[in-house]
């Protein structure tokens, strides 16, 4: 069976996380959080931040969020090499997306029972994400900023939600739609 489009799963619900209670849960199938110069002691010497936030709340499914880290990763190795960024998704997909499966064939209504029994079975991720939170961020040196900022513009088109970029020097706070955040 096909895969929903990611406008079925946008908007915020309560979430559905307990993967004790919930059986058949599927792996978050993000293999990697933290890329490029993991080290602390090779991120030293990166003095600006780069910073993805969504405009609005939401969720964005985990295959949405992969697709967008290689996205963003891709570009950064290609043109930076690892050892010059420092890429981080910020965020963990722990809702779990139910989806109540309809038949659609000749004679459907003969098999399927509509809404009677109608909670679903976990089909995906997602993660919940909140107006103004920091999805991904890249620390790099001041001269590879640009990069940074292409390498986010890539992510962007990848995910459900419009999302905006904002710079800053590093252990300054970022501005983010009207208040000081910091990230660490």
């Amino acid at each position: 069976m096909p895969l929903r489009p990611g406008r079925c799963y946008r908007k915020l619900e309560r979430p559905y996380t307990r993967t004790k209670y919930i059986h058949g849960a599927p792996y978050a199938q993000i293999p990697k959080f933290e890329m490029g110069a993991t080290k602390p002691k090779e991120r030293e010497r990166f003095t600006h931040v780069v910073a993805l936030f969504p405009l609005a709340s939401g969720q964005i499914r985990v295959n949405s969020l992969e697709a967008a880290r290689q996205m963003a990763y891709k570009y950064l190795s290609a043109t930076l090499t690892d050892q010059n960024f420092y890429l981080k998704l910020n965020k963990y997909p722990h809702h779990v997306i139910r989806e109540n499966k309809m038949l659609a064939m000749a004679g459907a209504d003969r098999l399927q029972e509509g809404m009677r029994q109608s909670f679903g079975v976990p089909t995906g991720r997602a993660v919940q994400i909140k107006r103004g939170d920091v999805l991904f961020y890249v620390e790099v040196e001041e001269k590879n900023v640009n990069h940074a900022k292409i390498a986010l513009k890539r992510a962007m088109s990848k995910l459900a939600i419009t999302c905006r970029m904002v710079t800053a020097k590093k252990g300054e706070p970022l501005l983010i739609l009207g208040r000081e955040e910091s990230l660490a």
